[in-house]
């Protein structure tokens, strides 16, 4: 395993892939410290760009747009209170009051240093995880395959922030549109109503720059987002040794549990940083300092969702499969380029699957430094005007679009999906699981057909192999448990309704 990290290094520390990281990671700050744009916009305006790249450095550029995002989301939530990504919401809690008491400085520096952190035990953790789940996952066939996708979409929709109905209903369009252009089996065409360049089915770039890319700039255009960057002189980012005492155990905290919940399909970063920030005030002497300017209410969220990003690389490099909407982006700029992420990544392309590792320790590094010391052309950044982002937004949009096949057909459906995304989020409807269904529906549609061929028909077969049964009767028990919880929600409020009449 040493010699092939060693090897790792050798591939990823070449000038032009260390240049492709540290681009990747300047944009992915970037991207984090500007609100509203998010890295799944930025990635697929970049996803034209990265098919005249070769695959590794194509990947390394846009996995550090991920990580990198993490990092800058912070900045943003410490000065101005608006959180860059999503991930970065709950930093605005104690985070905003530091700077607000004059510590942007120690806010900061605890941020960068705990994301550091962070992200070093989650590689490490990859490192180590991920060949043992690759070597597992060689004895998986078809109905393994296609019960574990199943159940990885279900978590997605399980784990959904808003509504479980509405999750489903976005999960369920989402393949629809996957069954769009010629079966893989058949050869017939379906649902491309006589349109031929259809036949290939709908672009992921269209569709994602479309729903995350043109609806974002959309749904910012219609609020005046309002940017006011603290006027203080930002001073001692590097944390006292107090601070490193209150914020050491926290980090490692956050770490862990960041790591196993990116893991998990629909865990990412989100839920990580809430996570951490509930068990930091649970376990800490004094919760009600919590939400007025408690450094460990910074340290532990930042260090979860860095140390999520790292666990979310476990099922798509040892799995293939994507846990969440931004690695779905991942996964297809993969299969593009002809790579087909999964168990035998390891063997058939060791240069990627080390290189990508690999890749990511320098890329900490370069974030490391573009965080602390720049930390003034940020600040600069903060205060472009969203109305001249904007228009520059939708013009990368509708030229990444256009270049990857020169057709009119795909900046129409950009837009509308763009329109479609818009009116998603208006009505309370999240688009990750529609991106993650789309992706997996060709494989999810293969893995079944080939089941049926292998039992000549038979469904039995889903339950006769232990690996499908277990994964189908997981997906079983927590559809029923979506019908228990309103009943137990109710049953609460009868009980409280009782006990106020008493």
């Amino acid at each position: 395993m040493w010699t092939e990290i060693l090897y790792g290094f050798q591939v990823a520390l070449t000038p032009e892939n260390l240049f492709f990281c540290f681009i990747g990671t300047l944009i992915g700050t970037l991207v984090g410290v500007l609100p509203g744009i998010g890295p799944i916009g930025a990635m697929a305006i970049l996803l034209p760009v990265s098919f005249s790249l070769a695959p590794l450095g194509s990947f390394i550029m846009l996995a550090g747009i991920y990580y990198g995002a993490m990092y800058g989301g912070s900045t943003t939530s410490i000065l101005v209170n608006i959180p860059g990504e999503a991930a970065s919401v709950v930093t605005c809690l104690d985070g905003y009051q530091m700077a607000r008491k004059g510590r942007a400085g120690p806010a900061l520096g605890i941020a960068a240093f705990g994301s550091f952190i962070a992200g070093t035990l989650s590689i490490v953790g990859l490192m180590f995880l991920a060949r043992p789940l690759s070597s597992v996952a060689l004895k998986f066939g078809p109905p393994e395959y296609f019960a574990l996708m199943s159940l990885g979409l279900f978590l997605v929709v399980y784990m959904a922030h808003k509504s479980f109905e509405k999750a489903i209903m976005a999960g369920l369009a989402g393949l629809l549109l996957s069954w769009v252009g010629m079966d893989s089996t058949t050869g017939v065409a379906r649902f491309t109503f006589g349109i031929n360049e259809l036949n290939d089915g709908i672009g992921v770039v269209p569709l994602v720059m479309g729903l995350f890319g043109v609806a974002e700039v959309l749904l910012n255009v219609e609020q005046e987002i309002r940017q006011e960057v603290l006027k203080e002189k930002i001073k001692n980012l590097l944390p006292s040794r107090d601070d490193w005492k209150q914020s050491i155990l926290p980090i490692f905290r956050g770490s862990f549990l960041g790591f196993f919940l990116g893991i998990l399909p629909g865990g990412g970063t989100i839920l990580s940083s809430f996570a951490s920030y509930s068990v930091e005030k649970r376990l800490s002497r004094h919760p009600e300092r919590f939400g007025s300017g408690e450094i460990a209410g910074v340290a532990g969220p930042e260090a979860a969702n860095n140390s999520a990003v790292g666990g979310a690389f476990i099922p798509l490099l040892s799995l293939g499969i994507p846990p969440n909407a931004v690695i779905a982006v991942l996964f297809s700029a993969l299969l593009i380029h002809g790579v087909r992420p999964g168990p035998l990544l390891i063997t058939e392309h060791a240069d990627i699957f080390w290189g990508i590792m690999a890749s990511m320790y320098a890329g900490n590094f370069f974030l490391l430094l573009l965080n602390l010391p720049a930390i003034g052309l940020w600040v600069k950044v903060l205060q472009i005007p969203y109305r001249i982002l904007a228009p520059l937004i939708l013009l990368f949009c509708l030229i990444g679009a256009y270049s990857i096949n020169s057709s009119t057909l795909d900046l129409k459906l950009m837009l509308g999906f763009g329109l479609l995304g818009y009116v998603m989020r208006k009505l309370d409807y999240e688009p990750a699981p529609l991106v993650l269904a789309f992706i997996l529906g060709p494989l999810l549609e293969a893995s079944l057909q080939q089941s049926l061929i292998i039992s000549q028909g038979s469904f039995l077969i889903f339950v006769t192999r232990p690996i499908s049964a277990v994964c189908f009767g997981i997906t079983l028990l927590l559809f029923l448990s979506t019908f228990v919880r309103p009943v137990v929600r109710r049953l609460k409020k009868i009980k409280a309704f009782g006990d106020g009449a008493d």
